[in-house]
C-alpha cells in the first residue's frame, strides 16, 4: 500500500483468519477518494492473502463512518478536486469488490453509519450494530441523492416505504430500530461488537448464517404495480412538501429504475443523477448553508483568544409572556435551573402554565415521558421579587418593548445580581446602549435575542455592544450550543441583524398594496418562492401591536428609508390586530386556518387616501418575478448595510440569520448567497430604477453601489479599515 493511503485504512488479521479493515479518518472517519481507494486496496489484499478467510469492516475510535467528506463536494464543484469517474465507487469498489468478494464480510457499526458510511455497510454480507449507533442516508439535505448504491440497497433491506421515508426526510434510525427493520442483523454492546462480527463472518463462511448480497435481495420489494403506487404517492408528497425542489423526485426515479430495470442498471442511473445534482444551484446553496451554520460560532477577536466559557448553572428570566415562557422552556429542556419572575400572581401563573403547555405538547407527540416532564418542570421556580437573584449566573429580560421599563429593570438587576452575572435582553429592536444607560455594568450587558416560539426556532442572535466583554460572548455561545440553538454574534443597532434586514419586507408589501397589487397575490408569490409565509400572513401571526411598535423604531432611526403606511394602524383601530383577534389581513377560524377577507378593500382605500396614492395599473398586473424582486431587493439592500457597518462579521452569518430567523429557503443559500446568484449589478440597476421612479425607499446603499461598479460579489469580505465594529 502507498504511504498516502496507509493511514486511511488499516488491516489486521487475527489467528481466527478474520481480517479487520478499519477506516481511519478522524474525527468521524469521513470518506474521500483516497479513503475509498485505501479501502479497496485493503480489500484486495485480504482477498489475495491465504491466511484470510473472512472480513470485518469497522471504523476506528468508536465511529464507523460519518459519510463522504462534504468539503470534497465543494472542491469537486469548484473543480479543485478531481471527481471520480461515474460509477467507480458504487460499481467498481462497493459492488464488484466488496459485495462480489469470494470471502464474506460483516460491517461492525458503532457511533455513526451515515451516507456513504451506511452504503459501505450495506455492501457487506451482514451488519452488526450497537444499540445507539445512528444509521441513515441524509444526502437529500444537501440537494443530492445517495450516490454509492444507497438508492438500491436500502429499499431491498428495509422495504420501499421505510427506505423512502429515511431518504426523503434524511432522518437516521438507531441500531435497535434498524434491527427491527432488517437493516442490521444483530445488536450488541460496543465491547462485544468486534468479536460478534468476527464470529458472524466465520458463520457465513461455514454457511451457518446466510450469505446475502443485498443488491439482489427481492423479498422486501413489492410487485411492480404496488411499488409504482407507493412511489407515486411519495412523488405527490414530495411535490406538495417542496414544490421548488427537483432532487427528491430524482431520488424516487432512481429507486423506481431499480425495480423496473434491475439494480445493476439503476446503479449507473444513480451515478449519473448524482453527478448532475452535484452541479445544481440547490446543492451549492445547501452545501453553503451547511458550512455557514458551522461557521457562526467562530468570531474573530472573540473565539480565537483562548477564553474558556464559565459555567452557567442558574438563569433568571423576567417576564413570562410568549417569549419569556419559550426561553424558559428551551433552558429547562437542557437541564438549566430557571427562575421566572413576574409582576403579580396572575401573570406568574399564566407564564408557568405556558411552559407546562410547551412541555405537554412534547409528551403528546411522544417525544417526552411523563417522568421526564416532571423532572424537567421541577427545574422551574416562579417568583415575584428579586430576592432569589443573588446567585444567578445569567438574567434574560423578556418584557414588552418599552425603553423606560427596560432601563428601570436593568438598574434593579445591577443591585440584586452577583457581579459575574450576565445581564441579557431579549429585545428585538431596541439599542442595548439605551437599555443599559442607567447602569455601570456595560461590559456584561448583551442581547440574547430568541425568535418566537423560542423553544422551537433554531436561531439565537447574540448582540454585543462596543463595551460587552469577550468573556460574556464566549459564555453565551456556550449556552446557545447547549440549548441546541445556532448562535450568530451581531453588533448593536436598531433591529440587530434579522429584524433590521427584514424591516423592508412588510413595508414594501404595504407600498405595493397601496398602489394596487393584491395582498393575497403577494403572499402566494412569496410562499411559492419558498418563504413559510408572505409578509401579510406574517404580520397577522406576529400581531399588529408588535408590528406597529417595531415599525416605529425603524421610522425613528431610519426615517429616510422607511415607507410609512397607515393601513395597519387603521385596521388596529377597528379591533383587527391579526391572528390573535381572528381578524387581520385574513380571517381565522377555530383551527387558525386563514382565509381572505373581502372587507379588506375598504381599509386599503382609506390608507390610500391618507398616503395620497392612486392605483397604478402597472402594480395591479405585476409579474411574479417583479413581486419577488420588489419584496426582496430592499431586504438585500439593508443586509448590505448591516454587513458594511460590521453589524455582521461575515456575509454567511446573514445567510444563516435569514434562513433560521425568517425562514428564507435554505435551498436558495440565504439572502446574500441568493443575491450573488443574481449579481450585484442587476440588483443595483433594479433598485436604482425604482428609486428614480418611486423615491428614497429603494435607493441602493453605497456598499451595493460600490460592489456593483466593480461587478464584485456582495458576500466578499469587507476590506479592513472600512467601518467595522
Amino acid at each position: 500500500m502507498g504511504s498516502k493511503n496507509k493511514r486511511r485504512t488499516m488491516i489486521e488479521v487475527g489467528a481466527d483468519g478474520v481480517a479487520v479493515i478499519a477506516i481511519i479518518n478522524p474525527p468521524v472517519n469521513s470518506l474521500s477518494l483516497d479513503v475509498l481507494e485505501s479501502l479497496k486496496e485493503s480489500y484486495d489484499e485480504a482477498l489475495r492473502r491465504d491466511d484470510v478467510k473472512a472480513i470485518v469492516v469497522a471504523g476506528a475510535n468508536g465511529k464507523f463512518s460519518g459519510g463522504f467528506d462534504i468539503t470534497a463536494f465543494g472542491g469537486i464543484q469548484e473543480g479543485k478536486v478531481q471527481k471520480p469517474k461515474p460509477g467507480y465507487i458504487s460499481v467498481e469498489v462497493l459492488t464488484d469488490t466488496l459485495e462480489a468478494a469470494r470471502k464474506p464480510s460483516v460491517a461492525a457499526i458503532d457511533g455513526l453509519a451515515l451516507g456513504g458510511g451506511l452504503e459501505i455497510a450495506m455492501a457487506c454480507h451482514a451488519r452488526i450494530s450497537t444499540p445507539t449507533a445512528q444509521l441513515g442516508l441524509p444526502e437529500l439535505q444537501l440537494g443530492l441523492i445517495p450516490g454509492f448504491g444507497g438508492t438500491q440497497r436500502l429499499p431491498r433491506l428495509v422495504g420501499l416505504t421505510k427506505s423512502l421515508e429515511m431518504m426523503l426526510t434524511s432522518k437516521p434510525v438507531k441500531g435497535e430500530e434498524a434491527l427491527g427493520l432488517g437493516l442490521v442483523d444483530a445488536v450488541v454492546s460496543s465491547h462485544e461488537l468486534l468479536n460478534t462480527a468476527r464470529r458472524w463472518a466465520l458463520d457465513i463462511l461455514a454457511r451457518r448464517k446466510p450469505w446475502v448480497a443485498s443488491l439482489y435481495k427481492t423479498d422486501k420489494i413489492e410487485s411492480l404495480g404496488e411499488a409504482r403506487e407507493i412511489l407515486n404517492f411519495a412523488r405527490a408528497q414530495a411535490r406538495k412538501r417542496a414544490p421548488n425542489l427537483k432532487h427528491p423526485l430524482v431520488c424516487i426515479d432512481v429507486i423506481e429504475e431499480g425495480i423496473v430495470a434491475g439494480p445493476k442498471a439503476a446503479l449507473w442511473k444513480e451515478a449519473e443523477a448524482f453527478q448532475g445534482l452535484l452541479k445544481s444551484d440547490t446543492c451549492k446553496s445547501l452545501i453553503h448553508i451547511f458550512f455557514a451554520q458551522r461557521g457562526t460560532s467562530k468570531v474573530p477577536g472573540i473565539t480565537d483568544r483562548g477564553l474558556v466559557p464559565r459555567r452557567v448553572k442558574k438563569v433568571a428570566i423576567l417576564g413570562g409572556g410568549l417569549m419569556g415562557s419559550g426561553i424558559a422552556t428551551a433552558l429547562i429542556l437542557s437541564n438549566y435551573t430557571v427562575i421566572l419572575k413576574e409582576v403579580n400572581e396572575k401573570f406568574l401563573e399564566a407564564g408557568i402554565g405556558r411552559v407546562k403547555a410547551n412541555l405537554q405538547s412534547q409528551v403528546k407527540k411522544g417525544k417526552m415521558t411523563q417522568e421526564k416532564f416532571k423532572k424537567t418542570i421541577s427545574l422551574l421556580t416562579g417568583v415575584l421579587d428579586y430576592q432569589s437573584f443573588r446567585d444567578v449566573d445569567m438574567v434574560i429580560e423578556a418584557v414588552i418593548e418599552n425603553v423606560s421599563l427596560k432601563q428601570q429593570i436593568f438598574a434593579d438587576l445591577e443591585k440584586y445580581c452577583p457581579p459575574h452575572c450576565i445581564l441579557a435582553s431579549n429585545t428585538s429592536t431596541i439599542d442595548l446602549n439605551l437599555i443599559g444607560e442607567r447602569t455601570k455594568s456595560q461590559d456584561r450587558i448583551t442581547g440574547a435575542h430568541f425568535f418566537s416560539p423560542a423553544h422551537v426556532m433554531p436561531l439565537l442572535e447574540i448582540v454585543r455592544t462596543k463595551e460587552t466583554s469577550p468573556q460574556v460572548i464566549v459564555d453565551l455561545l456556550d449556552v446557545g450550543k447547549k440549548i441546541k440553538k445556532t448562535p450568530i454574534v451581531v453588533g448593536n443597532c436598531t433591529g440587530f441583524a434579522v429584524n433590521r434586514m427584514f424591516f423592508p419586507y412588510t413595508q414594501i408589501g404595504l407600498f405595493l398594496v397601496e398602489r394596487g397589487t393584491d395582498v393575497y397575490q403577494i403572499d402566494r408569490v412569496i410562499t411559492k418562492f419558498g418563504m413559510p409565509m408572505g409578509p401579510f400572513r406574517l404580520a397577522d401571526l406576529v400581531g399588529f401591536g408588535v408590528a406597529i411598535a417595531t415599525g416605529m423604531q425603524f421610522i425613528e432611526n431610519f426615517p429616510e428609508r422607511t415607507y410609512k403606511s397607515m393601513l395597519i394602524p387603521i385596521m388596529q383601530e377597528d379591533k383587527r390586530a391579526g391572528e390573535a383577534t381572528r381578524k387581520g389581513f385574513y380571517l381565522y377560524d377555530n383551527k387558525r386556518k386563514a382565509s381572505p377577507d373581502p372587507e379588506l378593500k375598504k381599509y386599503i382605500e382609506k390608507a390610500r387616501s391618507i398616503s395620497g396614492v392612486a392605483v397604478d395599473p402597472k402594480f395591479v398586473k405585476l409579474s411574479e418575478k417583479d413581486i419577488v424582486e420588489m419584496i426582496f431587493f430592499p431586504v438585500v439592500n439593508e443586509a448590505c448595510r448591516v454587513f458594511a457597518e460590521g453589524i455582521a462579521v461575515k456575509a454567511a452569518d446573514l445567510d444563516i440569520a435569514a434562513v433560521m430567523g425568517m425562514g428564507f429557503p435554505p435551498y436558495r443559500g440565504g439572502i446574500m448567497f441568493w443575491a450573488d446568484s443574481l449579481g450585484s449589478k442587476y440588483i443595483y440597476s433594479r433598485l436604482e430604477e425604482w428609486s428614480n421612479m418611486y423615491g428614497k425607499f429603494f435607493k441602493p446603499c453605497a456598499f451595493l453601489a460600490e460592489r456593483a461598479a466593480k461587478g464584485a460579489p456582495l458576500s466578499a469580505p469587507v476590506e479592513l479599515g472600512k467601518s467595522r465594529l
